[in-house]
């Protein structure tokens, strides 16, 4: 049994085995190549858990959850291949949600703005609309803590 093949995506403090597969290199090069692919709803949940590992006072669990989380969303191997027409990005898409309701508490505004205004960047204003069941789900999250 592969490392990959042990990995529940539905548990993301499993996620753990992809830390070492995060680097800002390969991480900006998924963004420019895969980003229309993933869409800018996934996209968004890609930046707002970035731009919340970049906070330099995250405790070390956050941290090592969002650094596993972006490690396999780089990681080129997934169980569901990225090339997979309409489906390739669903376990990615599983591991960073489950991700961001885990480090919930730790998104500020900041993060928000900064995942917003780079998604506008690479989608468009028009885009900015789809964000809000992703917004909605992240305050219900934050509410309850």
């Amino acid at each position: 049994m592969t490392k990959k093949e042990q990995v529940d995506l539905q548990d993301p403090s499993h996620l753990a085995a992809y830390q070492e597969e995060y680097d800002e290199k390969s991480f900006w090069h998924k963004i420019k190549k895969y980003s229309k692919k993933v869409g800018g709803t996934g996209i968004y949940v890609v930046f707002l858990l970035y731009y919340t590992f970049r906070k330099p006072d995250l405790p070390l669990k956050v941290r090592t959850t969002i650094l596993g989380a972006l490690g396999y969303f780089v990681m080129p191997i997934d169980i569901i291949p990225d090339l997979t027409p309409f489906i390739g990005y669903t376990d990615d898409m599983v591991a960073l949600m489950g991700a961001l309701m885990m480090v919930a508490a730790y998104i500020d505004d900041q993060s928000k703005e900064m995942a917003r205004a780079k998604v506008e960047q690479l989608f468009g204003e028009s885009m900015l609309e789809d964000l809000k069941p992703i917004d909605t789900k992240l305050a219900k999250k934050q509410e309850s803590l």
